[in-house]
């Protein structure tokens, strides 16, 4: 699956005008693992939002296996999952088995076997054990690796997850880190955790809305330290 950015840029209004987010970038992204890393507010979570549509471009063009999120964005999104910093803006249902069925509502009509499938679901990730748990009754890294969960089941082609370590404590932190650069699916992952960046195929510095580096996640790594 290919995912083609051509001088693609986002602006947002601001009560002086537009405010220029994302400078003209080009970018094709083909490698399986790739992380985005920067200081905060450098543009990452904007870049990375473009390829499902959480975010669309001002001008130039986005295209995942030549879908445009812009106008054909509920078939992008089925090909590109995404998880955010904060799983409390993913979990919606009550209980554990609850809202990964959410997630196979569409794949799934008959309720007993979306019921089935997600008890399947929590099995893989070893989350079965609560099915009947509520969602806020979880520790931070079963929250995590709920939502995550809930997105995978969708099975996607693309995972982008956006900081999906920065609540977590140090075990979880690489309990997840690990369960993402193991995953079958491509990963787009926006991360401050320069060793798990480090492990990814290739790495994007960015900085003040441009990509200023672009290479082997290590080099791209180690030439973000020594410029900080």
């Amino acid at each position: 699956m290919s995912v083609l950015l051509e001088e693609v840029t986002v602006r947002v209004p601001v009560a002086d005008g537009d405010l220029l987010i994302l400078e003209p970038t080009s970018l094709e992204l083909t490698e399986r693992r790739v992380a985005l890393v920067g200081p905060n507010g450098a543009g990452k979570s904007t870049l990375a939002r473009l390829l499902n549509g959480l975010a669309l471009a001002s001008s130039g063009r986005v295209l995942v296996d030549g879908l445009d999120p812009a106008h054909q964005g509920r078939e992008v999104r089925r090909k590109v999952g995404f998880t955010f910093t904060d799983p409390a803006a993913q979990l919606v249902m009550p209980t554990v088995a609850e809202d990964v069925a959410l997630s196979l509502r569409r794949t799934h009509r008959n309720r007993s076997e979306r019921e089935a499938a997600a008890l399947g679901v929590l099995t893989r990730y070893g989350l079965e054990h609560l099915a009947e748990r509520s969602v806020h009754g979880l520790s931070g890294g079963q929250r995590q690796l709920l939502a995550l969960a809930g997105v995978l089941a969708t099975e996607p082609d693309i995972l982008v997850a956006d900081e999906p370590t920065t609540l977590l404590d140090l075990r979880n932190a690489r309990m997840i880190g690990d369960l993402l650069l193991g995953l079958p699916q491509r990963l787009v992952l926006v991360t401050h955790d320069l060793e798990l960046a480090a492990r990814c195929d290739r790495a994007l510095l960015v900085d003040d809305g441009r990509v200023v580096a672009d290479g082997p996640a290590q080099d791209v790594v180690d030439h973000y330290r020594a410029t900080t």
